[in-house]
Formats: structure tokens, C-alpha cells, sequence
């Protein structure tokens, strides 16, 4: 990146240094993204379509989108460094006004253009400064400079079909033809963006930190799991209203839910990722990188995001005074609840398929349950409905406890013998800075 050049009095670019953690800054920035999550999530509790669904798809892949770019910059240089703080600020800002538009980005076609125009334009600012910041930071390698390069027609196609999305439908007469051009507009900026990654290729890519690409990702799943938490507080209804027993009941099984989600992932298959993807090198990194982080963890957010709309439906039915927990719940909160755990666990399936290249019996069978139990909860009340989804993930939790004993010591025995001998190389780092050698340590010339 070369080095540490002066950058004025905010001082340089730092770079990545191969045992990287994520720092303050870039938790920071991903706060703008709860937002974003939280944005999808509430237009698209309020109207639930299936074109609805479509849109809100489109939405979390472009701004996704915006989040993998925004991860490849942040292997090259720390965010929370030198000047670059300030191009992070202004992008949070865009950032920011890009969610606040994304509700009117598929508004009625006739209507005003300003919602979709703030998402383009906001979306070109937040691109246009990840792709000088990395400019800047590969200019003195001229092999990551060609890579780069390659990226430049994704660029300007997705900005290009952005604003061709916004400007054009308002001129056509006919509203449903207006709607589907703006659809296959936005749905052309997705197939775009995402085949790039793989057309591209992993020639000239490298992921200097297995540690931090790891830590960041888990942390933007863990920020899509606050969402679903906040979503059974305020999405459901529940603030402001009487303390029922009930809805107290609902909100902690939707809480516990939400859990076995984070015990899914983060129990053993994450952590065993994170091992594998340290193991690799060269290419093969880069491409585990791109397959199990850039692009499965699309779907495995979209998978809490549809939870969390259907459990939102359940909640509002179970906190309704006028509906009853008797009542069954009607249109497709139920299908929504348990298709979005479906594809939680599904996707995190492939994820353990492409980094591990095993599979997992339990994985399999809780996805079996819960299609089976699918029609099941249809037929319940919204109580029931939802403890029969908590009771099929809590068992997965409690059966791989018992089944995978042996496999998860052995992780966690590796993990901590893999922290210890990190923690024993940083204290003798430390120890050489601060010219306290120890006895037998030779002296460096």
C-alpha cells in the first residue's frame, strides 16, 4: 500500500496488517447498516406481497452489494486511520440517505422521482468514494491496479441501471409496464453486480487477514440478528402496550429463536470457517472468501429478515386485543416464520459444505421438521405457531449438544490453544518493544 506516507495532518492510510481485528471505526460505520436492515424490514412488514418480498430482495442485494465492496476496502486499509475516517463519514452519510429512500425507491411509478433518485445518487456517492479510497490504496501495485480495473463496467452499469430506474418509468404511460421496467431494471443491477464477482475471478485478490474478513462478516450477521430482536420489540407492537402474559410469551420465545439462530451459526460451524479459511492460501482463500462470505451470507440475512417479518405478523395477532390468542393467524405470517428459518439453515448448510466440505445430519433433519411442520402451524393459533417453530430449533440445539460433544471440545480445545499461543506472541512482541528481552532471547542485529 506503500507504507506509511504522510497524509497531511490527519496523517496517513494505514495498512492491513496480516493478524488484523476489526477496529472501533468499522463496528461504527456498520451501525448505519441496523438502520438499513431495519428500513427493509419495516416496508416490508407493512405491506407483505409477493412483489413486495421481490423489491425487498432487490434492496438487501444492492445494498449488500455495497457492504461486500465496502469489506474489500477494509482488507486494504484500516478504516479508523489517518484521513480515511472522514471518506467513511461522508459515505455513512449517503449510506444513510440511501436506506431512508429505499421505502419510495419502488413507489408508484407516476408518482414523484425523488425517492429514487436520492437512492441512486446515494449510491453512486458511497461507491464512487470505496472505489477512490481503494484506488488509492493498490497504487503502487500495478497487478491489484488491472484488478481493479475489471470492476470499473460493474460500476458503471449498476449506476447507470439506478439511474435509468428512477428516470425512465415516470415516463411511461402505462403503470404495470412502468412497474416492470423498474423491476428488470433493478433485477439487471443485481445479475450484474453479482456475476461480476465470479466472471472477474480471484487472480490479483488477496485476503490479507483470515481474522478480520471473518470477524467482519460475523459481525454484519450478528447486527442482521439485532434486527430480528428489535423487531420483535418495536415491529411487534409491543411497546406502549399493556404487559400481557401472552405477549410477554411471544417476545421470549421469538428472543429464543433468535438465539438458536446465533447458536446455528456461531457455535461450531462459524469458528470452524474461520480455522478453514486461516488454512488456506493464494486463490483457494480468495474463493472461499467470495463463495461462503460475500455471497452465502446474502441469503442468510435474508433468512432472518423473513423470520422476522413473519414473527412481527405473530406478534401483532397476539398483542391484538380485538383478535385473541386462540385465533389462527391468517395470510402468510406462519409460511414467512418458518420459511425464513428454512433458509437460515439451508444456506448455512452450503456455508459448512464450502468451507468444511462436510455435512451435517441435524442441519438436514431440522429442515425436514420444519417443512413438514410448515402446514402444521398454519392450522394453529399464533401462540401455538410460534412455540412449535421454537421448539423444532431449541431440539437442534439440544440434539447437537449431545451428538457433536466430541467435535465441538476438540474446536474449542484448538481455539484455545490457537488464542494462547497468539496471546504469548503478542506479550513477547510487546516485551522486545519495550526492550525487556528475556535471558535466552538473541539479541536481533
Amino acid at each position: 500500500m506503500g507504507g506509511y506516507r504522510r497524509g497531511g495532518q490527519l496523517g496517513p492510510a494505514v495498512p492491513i496488517a496480516p493478524g488484523a481485528r476489526v477496529d472501533k471505526f468499522e463496528v461504527f460505520f456498520d451501525l448505519v447498516f441496523v438502520f438499513s436492515f431495519f428500513i427493509i424490514t419495516r416496508a416490508t412488514a407493512a405491506n407483505v406481497s409477493g412483489r413486495q418480498l421481490l423489491h425487498a430482495a432487490l434492496v438487501l442485494a444492492v445494498l449488500w452489494w455495497c457492504w461486500v465492496v465496502h469489506s474489500l476496502v477494509a482488507t486494504r486499509v484500516r478504516l479508523g486511520e489517518g484521513y480515511v475516517p472522514v471518506l467513511m463519514v461522508v459515505a455513512m452519510a449517503a449510506l444513510f440517505a440511501f436506506a431512508l429512500a429505499l421505502p419510495q425507491a419502488f413507489s408508484d411509478p407516476k408518482g414523484s422521482a425523488a425517492g429514487p433518485m436520492l437512492v441512486a445518487i446515494s449510491y453512486v456517492v458511497v461507491r464512487g468514494i470505496h472505489w477512490v479510497l481503494y484506488q488509492h490504496v493498490v497504487r503502487d501495485s500495478p497487478q491489484e491496479r488491472r484488478q481493479l480495473r475489471r470492476f470499473a463496467p460493474e460500476l458503471a452499469a449498476s449506476i447507470v441501471l439506478l439511474l435509468a430506474a428512477a428516470l425512465i418509468p415516470p415516463q411511461i404511460t402505462d403503470p404495470d409496464q412502468a412497474a416492470m421496467i423498474r423491476d428488470g431494471l433493478w433485477i439487471a443491477v443485481v445479475v450484474v453486480q453479482f456475476a461480476t464477482g465470479f466472471i472477474v475471478g480471484t487472480w490479483g485478490w488477496g485476503v490479507t487477514s483470515a481474522e478480520h474478513w471473518t470477524e467482519r462478516y460475523d459481525l454484519i450477521l450478528i447486527i442482521a440478528l439485532g434486527e430480528s430482536v428489535i423487531s420483535t420489540g418495536v415491529g411487534g407492537n409491543l411497546l406502549g402496550k399493556p404487559a400481557t402474559w401472552p405477549a410477554v410469551a411471544a417476545a421470549t420465545l421469538s428472543i429464543v429463536v433468535t438465539a438458536a439462530l446465533w447458536w446455528a451459526h456461531f457455535d461450531f460451524v462459524g469458528p470452524a470457517a474461520r480455522i478453514a479459511l486461516h488454512a488456506a492460501e493464494g486463490a483457494p482463500r480468495v474463493a472461499m472468501a467470495r463463495d461462503a462470505y460475500a455471497y452465502l451470507y446474502l441469503p442468510l440475512i435474508a433468512g432472518i429478515i423473513l423470520f422476522s417479518i413473519g414473527n412481527e405478523e405473530i406478534l401483532h395477532k397476539i398483542t391484538d386485543p380485538a383478535g385473541g390468542i386462540a385465533e389462527k393467524v391468517e395470510g402468510p405470517a406462519v409460511p414467512m416464520l418458518f420459511g425464513g428459518l428454512i433458509c437460515y439453515y439451508a444456506v448455512n448448510i452450503l456455508f459448512q459444505l464450502r468451507t468444511l466440505h462436510t455435512l451435517s445430519w441435524t442441519r438436514v433433519g431440522v429442515i425436514v421438521v420444519l417443512t413438514a411442520a410448515l402446514p402444521i402451524g398454519q392450522h394453529l393459533p399464533a401462540l401455538g405457531a410460534l412455540i412449535l417453530a421454537t421448539v423444532i430449533c431449541v431440539a437442534l440445539v439440544a440434539v447437537e449438544v449431545l451428538v457433536m460433544s466430541k467435535s465441538r471440545h476438540a474446536l474449542r480445545a484448538a481455539v484455545f490453544q490457537e488464542r494462547t499461543s497468539h496471546e504469548a506472541h503478542e506479550a513477547a512482541w510487546r516485551a522486545r518493544w519495550h526492550g525487556l528481552r528475556e535471558p535466552d532471547e538473541p539479541t536481533t542485529p
